[in-house]
């Protein structure tokens, strides 16, 4: 039986992060250069960092209001940088672990106030002292799958209808190979009803060949065609092998990149038509909806000016691929 899946073009906010302060005025620079689809950052409405409930909420309450206003579809919220400087839900000590979860029940309560139904990104990394004691590293892993299980159950019960668990590319951010995320999906997903756990394909995300990453697993093609088919979002940025610079898709960086979209487009193609067969087609539905979300995360120097340029030239080149009116493939 045949599926469809509408694919759209979006972008991060990101690119906002310590520039724009006021919600209406990110979404609707996203509107401005094109973007009609729009995953928000956590590092712009963080649960801990920014203000108490009130104060955020009037923030979320402000982005839901400016994309109404403008006809730009808030797809998900997804956490910044911040979140990846703790060990998280990976942390030895309970009390850490308990504090993360709260955050990330807390930002998907944002995610709703601010029209999303959807939440992802990366908030456990497992520590380093782990990585050469292989049952301790197991543990953690067995760990992380029984709190991501529990949180999507209380997610489900705020409004969230699937979580996003990005996949890495060092060994201490689980999953970081292609055999470990078949492992992740399954384990989230096996014998539980709610809200379903996709990962996030990041197409620069293949950066661990200083851990001993190889191909396939250093190939984001192969991940496309492995995992394509359950993703809702996958991040797009121009990069080089060795980096996830989350470069735009200009003519400089262009040539200094390797990111080739014909062959995004036609390995993800290759993993939705895979998608039905694949094992995990037993537990996790594949979907229907689809993303292409462009990450840019420029450096503090990079003036506001260029940076809005490069982004529209992004937007424009990116929409030889993805038209404004999106694409429909029965796979």
């Amino acid at each position: 039986m045949s599926r469809q899946v509408s694919i759209k073009l979006g972008i991060d906010a990101a690119f906002a992060t310590r520039r724009w302060e006021r919600p209406a005025n990110i979404v609707r620079l996203a509107w401005e250069l094109g973007f009609t689809c729009l995953e928000y950052c956590g590092d712009l409405i963080d649960p801990f960092f920014m203000g108490d409930t009130e104060a955020q909420m009037e923030l979320a309450a402000e982005v839901k209001a400016t994309s109404e206003e403008l006809g730009v579809e808030m797809w998900d919220l997804y956490t910044g940088m911040a979140t990846h400087r703790f060990h998280g839900l990976a942390h030895s000590h309970p009390a850490m672990r308990r504090r993360m979860a709260q955050w990330v029940l807390e930002a998907c309560d944002l995610a709703r106030a601010m029209g999303c139904t959807r939440w992802g990104g990366h908030v456990d990394a497992i520590p380093v002292e782990l990585l050469h004691d292989q049952e301790a590293y197991d543990r953690t892993v067995a760990s992380l799958l029984a709190q991501w299980r529990e949180l999507a159950d209380q997610a489900t019960d705020k409004g969230i209808t699937a979580l996003y668990i990005e996949q890495m590319y060092v060994p201490s951010e689980y999953p970081w190979n292609l055999r470990q995320q078949g492992e992740a999906l399954l384990g989230y997903n096996l014998d539980r009803e709610g809200c379903r756990i996709y990962t996030t394909i990041d197409v620069g995300h293949q950066a661990g060949q200083q851990y001993g990453m190889q191909p396939p697993d250093s190939d984001y093609r192969e991940w496309l065609r492995h995992f394509g088919g359950f993703c809702e979002v996958v991040h797009l940025q121009q990069t080089s092998p060795e980096g996830s610079h989350h470069w735009p898709f200009t003519e400089e960086y262009n040539d200094a990149g390797h990111i080739d979209m014909d062959e995004v487009m036609s390995s993800l193609q290759e993993g939705h038509l895979a998608a039905a067969d694949h094992p995990l087609a037993e537990v996790l539905p594949p979907v229907e909806e689809q993303r292409l979300i462009l990450e840019v995360i420029p450096g503090s120097t990079k003036s506001e000016d260029r940076l809005l340029k490069e982004l529209q030239i992004s937007h424009d080149y990116l929409r030889q691929w993805v038209p404004a009116e999106g694409l429909v493939w029965a796979v």
